[in-house]
């Protein structure tokens, strides 16, 4: 066969002949290359296909966790569990999501709370969102603009305290207290130094339920001011006068209706009248003819009131708690005074009294059979009136007796052997006892508090 006669084929790997029995000198070498496989040969159709469109699968939900998750929780039980949490955790749980700030919104979590507010700016949110929260008790810390907002914007109001507040003035309450305010039952002026019995004749008209009145450190209250709060005030329980100066006798004559201006008394179940330097025995007696409801009385600092006033104090039937502390001219006596009416006083503090000593404790073994809390610091007791106010007062639960330098381990081993009752001890001061005595009163069984103060660091 000629070479013209070859029939060649172009395929992948070179050029082929088609020789019956010989291959061309020049023909290349095979070489397998599978990547460069011809492709198939297309088909023809004579009418498309129809094209089918593939949508996307949707995928297959994990399975819910095991257990119950936080977020399935009803917003009943989440109301539960916020109002356990601190006052700033309750604001912090309602910036999680909508669902915790709905159930952190909920009045139950917030009942009882006391807001506490620095009025700088207007913020007309405020009041709305504290009315929302069901929030009747509000604290200004301190005060840059009208208190008339807070009065407006919260008219649900059960107490306010305005305590420390230097800058409230007569015209400042008389304008915020324009309208009758028949929730507020709570108001704290304490330090407010500028109030007047002016302020006292506003508040007696808006703000007739009353219950609690502290005016503490108020220094401008006269005896006037007392004699407006018994006209008006007919629901008050609480009365707080402490260092207000210009109260006399005939201020607490008022108040026990006791004065020909008045027209009734008072049920007052407090009165505080810690440092009111002025008032005498007669103040005393005024108390114990008219304030007949009283249960709880302070005198502390009261240097004018001397035993013969706790003659009268001894024929009041409920009264409960007496404070005489830094009385000078409460003694020995006094308590014989005090113990002779068979009074039902359950605590009774004559600390800093110099006057005291062992006679008195002998009469208060002898009539205050419902002593829980005595408090003696600074006085001048010894080892023998411990032994006789243990020996009788079996109820007793709290005794200070720091700073009484003439006790010693023995007055400590009689009460150990007898106060079985015994929660709470003061023995700061006392310069006398030992490692041994303290370890005897700190077998007593109900023991909770022993306070030793830098005498024990030493």
């Amino acid at each position: 066969m000629e070479d013209s006669h070859l029939m060649l084929t172009e395929i992948p790997g070179g050029l082929i002949s088609h020789r019956p029995r010989h291959l061309s000198r020049y023909t290349p070498y095979h070489l397998h290359q599978p990547h460069l496989q011809a492709s198939p040969t297309p088909q023809l159709y004579l009418h498309p296909p129809p094209r089918i469109v593939q949508r996307p699968k949707t995928p297959i939900a994990s399975p819910p966790p095991e257990g119950t998750h936080i977020g399935h929780l009803y917003p009943e039980i989440l109301t539960m569990i916020f109002a356990k949490l601190s006052v700033r955790d309750r604001g912090r749980v309602a910036q999680v999501c909508t669902a915790w700030r709905d159930a952190a919104y909920s009045k139950s979590v917030w009942k009882g709370v006391e807001a506490c507010l620095h009025l700088r700016r207007t913020t007309p949110t405020l009041f709305t969102s504290l009315v929302r929260r069901g929030i009747r008790k509000i604290q200004v810390l301190s005060l840059r603009r009208t208190l008339k907002d807070v009065v407006t914007g919260v008219p649900n109001l059960e107490s306010l305290n305005l305590s420390g507040c230097y800058n409230i003035t007569d015209a400042n309450l008389h304008t915020s207290f324009h309208t009758e305010m028949e929730h507020l039952k709570v108001l704290d002026l304490s330090l407010c130094k500028q109030i007047t019995d002016t302020s006292l004749g506003r508040i007696g008209t808006a703000i007739k339920n009353l219950e609690v009145l502290e005016l503490g450190g108020c220094s401008n209250i006269t005896n006037t001011g007392l004699l407006l709060i018994t006209w008006s005030l007919r629901k008050l329980k609480r009365l707080n006068l402490r260092s207000c100066w210009h109260i006399a006798d005939q201020g607490i004559g008022h108040l026990a209706g006791l004065s020909p201006e008045t027209e009734g008394k008072l049920a007052l179940e407090y009165l505080g009248l810690q440092d009111c330097q002025r008032l005498t025995d007669e103040a005393l007696k005024f108390i114990s003819l008219g304030l007949t409801s009283l249960k709880s009385i302070n005198l502390s600092f009261c240097v004018s009131v001397t035993d013969s006033g706790l003659k009268y104090l001894a024929k009041m039937p409920k009264l409960e708690e007496l404070n005489l502390r830094a009385c000078d001219n409460i003694s020995d006596i006094g308590m014989a005074y005090l113990t002779e009416g068979g009074s039902t006083i359950f605590s009774l503090d004559v600390s800093f009294c110099d006057k005291i000593g062992d006679q008195a404790l002998i009469h208060i073994s002898q009539g205050l059979f419902h002593l829980r809390s005595l408090s003696l610091s600074a006085s001048g007791i010894t080892d023998e009136g411990l032994d006789r106010i243990a020996k009788s007062l079996h109820d007793l639960e709290t005794l200070n007796i720091g700073q009484c330098n003439r006790i010693s381990d023995k007055g400590l081993k009689t009460l150990a052997d007898n106060l079985q009752n015994l929660k709470a001890i003061d023995l700061y001061g006392c310069t006398r006892l030992s490692a041994q005595g303290l370890e005897l009163i700190m077998k007593l069984p109900k023991l909770e508090t022993l306070n030793l103060g830098l005498w024990h660091v030493r």
